[in-house]
């Protein structure tokens, strides 16, 4: 059995990764626990690095005998990252994993001891959560009960190379797109829903940067 706690920044990505991910991963024997950002009473909101790096480097310290990985969004990324600011132009896949390797860097320097160099899988979702959503539209449409958004999700989806590059502006990232088409959309219940719907192997199959990421936990051995 291998475990990996998994720092989440809000209660959408918890339930996403408790009800849908880690089901998929239960019959390779790993098994994922998600641990919104922030301490008690004032978990999830804003991913500044400074509350991610308090969070990753006490769940290294207090559980050795396992993996710590995140699940955190592009879009809206707080202050203080390493790998900030981008050089401009850069491809969006090349923009998500300059930050996670100069994250996992920075975590090697901090507490190189706990062997975060094998232990700690940075991640970030490019650019929204909503963004893995689109790699079925049809799927995606009826999840949520709304079948007839099915070909304006689709419309949203073929403008893309890849759901994941779906843009990051304030009116345009993913999770905006959704409210504007329906706006009683329920980030955590309507994308828990919609993601059962799509499937893990239909985003891994559409989403490069999220396909890597399961690929390194599948991979895990039963302890670091």
């Amino acid at each position: 059995m291998t475990r990996v706690h998994v720092v989440v920044e809000g209660p959408t990505e918890e339930s996403f990764i408790k009800n849908v991910l880690a089901q998929t991963l239960w019959t390779r024997q790993v098994y994922l626990t998600p641990i919104i950002l922030g301490p008690p009473g004032h978990k999830g909101g804003n991913t500044n690095y400074a509350r991610v790096k308090k969070d990753v480097v006490v769940l290294l310290k207090q559980d050795q005998m396992a993996y710590c990985s995140t699940m955190l969004d592009f879009y809206g990324l707080g202050e203080g990252f390493p790998g900030l600011p981008l050089p401009l132009n850069l491809p969006n896949i090349e923009k998500v994993t300059r930050i996670e390797q100069a994250v996992k860097a920075d975590i090697v320097a901090e507490v190189g001891e706990r062997r975060p160099d094998i232990r700690f899988l940075p991640y970030l979702q490019l650019h929204e959560y909503e963004g893995l959503l689109f790699s079925d539209p049809a799927a995606f449409a009826s999840g949520i009960g709304q079948r007839h958004l099915a070909q304006q999700f689709e419309a949203v989806r073929n403008r893309f190379a890849t759901p994941e590059d779906i843009d990051d502006d304030a009116n345009t990232a993913p999770s905006k797109r959704v409210l504007s088409a329906y706006p009683p959309y329920r980030k955590v219940l309507d994308g828990t829903l919609a993601a059962r719907a799509v499937g893990i192997e239909r985003m891994r199959r559409e989403c490069p940067h999220f396909r890597e990421w399961i690929a390194r936990l599948e991979a895990l051995t039963s302890g670091p």
